[in-house]
C-alpha cells in the first residue's frame, strides 16, 4: 500500500508537471489528495508548485483545519473548494486547481467548452461548463462549484481558472491536460474558421463507447 511519503512525492511531481506545462505561472494552483474520510494532502500556499518537496505539504481535516504542517507553510487558501468537491463526490480522491493558458481564456471570455469536436474529448470530458465567479478563498467558489459536481468531472471558474478531480490524483491531472488541449484545438479551429461538429448521433455512438468502457466519474453521457 502506497505511504504518505510517496503520495506527497506525487504530489511534488504533478506540480512540476502542471508548471512545466505553463498551467501555472508564479505561485498560482492547488493539489490536493484524500487519504481517508478525514485527512487530506494539500499544496501550501504562496510556493510555486514547480518547486516543491515533500516537506512543504500540509495535512488538514475535512474542515480544512491543519492536522499536519511543517513551519513556514500553511495550506493553500482555496482548500475551502477542494473539501467541497470531496464532501459532495465521495467517489473523488483528488482535486487539481490551475490556470491553463486556453481554458483560462475561455473561462475569462464566458464561454463554456461544450462543442464536440474530438472523440476522446467527448468520451473523457463530455463539456466543460463555466461556475459563476466566486473571490478566491471564501465559500462564493465553492457555492458556485456545487451545481455542476453531479454531472461533471472538471469545470471552468469564470476569470480565474479551471478545477479538474477524479479518483486518482493522476487522473485528475489527465482531466485538467485533456481539458487543456480540448481548450487549445477549439480555440485554433476557430481562428481557422470555426470547427466542424460532431453531429448529435456522432456523439451519441461516443457516449455509449464510453458506458462500454466503463468509465468512472461524472459525465453528461449519464444523464
Amino acid at each position: 500500500m502506497i505511504n504518505e511519503l510517496e503520495i506527497k512525492e506525487q504530489i511534488c511531481e504533478i506540480g512540476k508537471r502542471i508548471y512545466a506545462k505553463g498551467m501555472v505561472a508564479s505561485n498560482d494552483g492547488n493539489i490536493s489528495v484524500k487519504l481517508n474520510e478525514n485527512e487530506f494532502l494539500c499544496t501550501p500556499t504562496g510556493v510555486s508548485k514547480g518547486f516543491m518537496t515533500p516537506e512543504y505539504i500540509c495535512k488538514v481535516d475535512r474542515d480544512g483545519k491543519v492536522i499536519e504542517a511543517n513551519p513556514g507553510f500553511k495550506p493553500s487558501s482555496e482548500i475551502k473548494m477542494h473539501m467541497r468537491v470531496y464532501q459532495e463526490r465521495p467517489d473523488v480522491n483528488s482535486v487539481v486547481h490551475a490556470h491553463p493558458l486556453y481554458a483560462t481564456s475561455f473561462a475569462i471570455a464566458g464561454i463554456p467548452l461544450t462543442d464536440p469536436i474530438m472523440p476522446e474529448a467527448v468520451i473523457f470530458l463530455g463539456s466543460v461548463p463555466i461556475a459563476e465567479y466566486g473571490t478566491p478563498s471564501t465559500e462564493e467558489i465553492p457555492n458556485a462549484i456545487s451545481k455542476y459536481l453531479q454531472h461533471y468531472d472538471a469545470v471552468l471558474l469564470a476569470n480565474h481558472g479551471a478545477l479538474s478531480f477524479s479518483d486518482s490524483l493522476l487522473n485528475a491531472y489527465h482531466k485538467m491536460e485533456s481539458l487543456e488541449f480540448y481548450a487549445q484545438l477549439l480555440y485554433q479551429s476557430k481562428m481557422l474558421g470555426g470547427p466542424k461538429l460532431l453531429t448529435d448521433d456522432q456523439v451519441q455512438r461516443l457516449y455509449e463507447i464510453r458506458r462500454q468502457f466503463g468509465v468512472k466519474g461524472k459525465h453528461p453521457a449519464d444523464a
